[in-house]
Order: C-alpha cells, then sequence, then structure tokens
C-alpha cells in the first residue's frame, strides 16, 4: 500500500505540473515565468534568492528569467534595503492583468482536478495534505540535522 500511495502522489504531482504548463502556455507564458509571477504575487517583498529557492532553480536562471521580465515589464527590481548585494523583485502595473489571469487559470485548473469531490472531501484533502507537507518538512530537517 505504501509503494502504491507514493506512486500516485509523484505520478499526480507530475500530471499537475504538464496540465499546469499547459495551460499558462495559453497565456503566453512558460511554466517557470508563471510560477514567478505567482511567486512574486504571493510572497512580495522578497528577493531573487527567495525566489530561486522557492521555484528550486539556480540562482543565476532567475537573475536571466528576470532579466527578460523586467525587459517586458512585468517585474522590476529594487535594492534590499538589508544587503545591498540583493535585490527585491517586484510586479508591475503592466503585470497586474496576466497575473488575474493566471489566477483564473489556476482556479479553473483546480476546480477541474478536483471535479466530483464533495466540499467535505476538498476539506479533508487539503487535511491531510497540509499533514503530509509537515511530516515532509519535518522529515528534511532530520536529514539536515542527522546527516
Amino acid at each position: 500500500m505504501i509503494p502504491e500511495i507514493g506512486f500516485r502522489m509523484s505520478d499526480n504531482s507530475r500530471q499537475l505540473r504538464r496540465l499546469f504548463d499547459e495551460r499558462v502556455r495559453s497565456l503566453g507564458l512558460t511554466a517557470a515565468q508563471a510560477r514567478l509571477l505567482l511567486s512574486l504575487d504571493l510572497f512580495p517583498g522578497e528577493n531573487q534568492g527567495f525566489h530561486a529557492d522557492r521555484l528550486e532553480i539556480e540562482p543565476i536562471t532567475l537573475t536571466r528569467m528576470a532579466d527578460r521580465m523586467e525587459e517586458a515589464g512585468w517585474l522590476e527590481r529594487r535594492s534590499d534595503p538589508f544587503d545591498r548585494r540583493a535585490r527585491i523583485l517586484h510586479l508591475t502595473a503592466k503585470s497586474r492583468d496576466i497575473v488575474d489571469r493566471l489566477q483564473a487559470t489556476v482556479e479553473r485548473l483546480f476546480e477541474d482536478i478536483l471535479h466530483g469531490l464533495s466540499a467535505s472531501e476538498r476539506d479533508a484533502l487539503a487535511h491531510l495534505l497540509g499533514r503530509i507537507g509537515e511530516n515532509l518538512v519535518r522529515a528534511r530537517e532530520e536529514v539536515r540535522v542527522n546527516g
């Protein structure tokens, strides 16, 4: 049973990433650009390193992506008042429309994947995923501490 759960979690995650990629492509975005825009919206005022870590990409990759998005007018960089080497990324007024469309796309995506689940089933799923997430964080901490 446990290997099957692991496989299903992994496979569902892969399918979700693919569906997300396909849906955001219709907005003229790459998946990485979409994820960065959503991250900037959810975590305003954070520096490039934070977002690179959150998106699990190398800092230089995020820098190059941010360069292109800044040139397009979708984000701007400002100096970090606490670290003169770091830059804080901010959404621009121009990016608000695309972020709103992106959020609507993500909402539709989740309505599609949760189709047929009752409100109580959705609540239970959210609760269980939260507990799994806490366990994952705890397990990662143990690995860091114990090697």
